[in-house]
């Protein structure tokens, strides 16, 4: 098993889920991932199955040229957007992976919260494409790397109320309180 880019903070409420050499386009999969970075299991998946169905959009913030712009991308405030549906059912297929590791450690699945995503570029796969006179071009391929990380999220405790300890003030203070107050001759 390789090296993940972070470990978790705590790795008994954590699992993980990596897939290596993914043939879909890296670019893609990088604007899906960022989408559902911080978004708790369930939310991730349920968003992932609507850009599937392309009734929610993904939107492009890094990766923007070229990207048409949809109305759907608004729920953002973006303007442009796709439905990369291959890079939403691979990012389906490792969010499941890491719901089936959660069971594997007894985690709670409707507490899980996406920590940590990224996506790396892996090696182009290299074909070739005809050209006119006889020349050859590159037909590149850019496939990519994911690692994710999910983190049950800590209960709040709320802060014991503490005693509050009467102000100290010094004599220069004091006779600046007394000038504004218009006490004291």
């Amino acid at each position: 098993m390789g090296k993940y880019s972070r470990e978790a903070a705590n790795p008994s409420k954590a699992c993980k889920a990596k897939g290596v050499d993914l043939r879909v386009h890296y670019k893609n999969t990088y604007e899906a991932a960022q989408a559902i970075k911080g978004m708790n299991l369930k939310a991730a998946q349920s968003y992932l199955q609507d850009v599937c169905e392309k009734k929610q959009c993904v939107p492009f913030r890094k990766y923007t040229s070229c990207i048409g712009r949809t109305p759907q991308a608004k729920a953002f405030k973006m303007s442009q957007g796709r439905w990369p549906v291959k890079s939403a059912k691979i990012l389906l297929g490792l969010l499941q992976n890491a719901e089936s590791n959660a069971d594997f450690k007894n985690l709670d699945t409707d507490n899980l919260f996406v920590k940590h995503i990224q996506v790396n570029p892996a090696q182009q796969g290299r074909r070739k494409t005809y050209r006119a006179h006889g020349r050859i071009g590159p037909y590149m391929s850019n496939p990519c790397h994911i690692e994710m990380i999910l983190e049950e999220k800590d209960e709040s405790v709320e802060a014991p109320a503490e005693e509050t300890k009467p102000k100290k003030f010094t004599k220069k203070q004091m006779a600046k309180r007394r000038l504004q107050i218009g006490g004291g001759a």
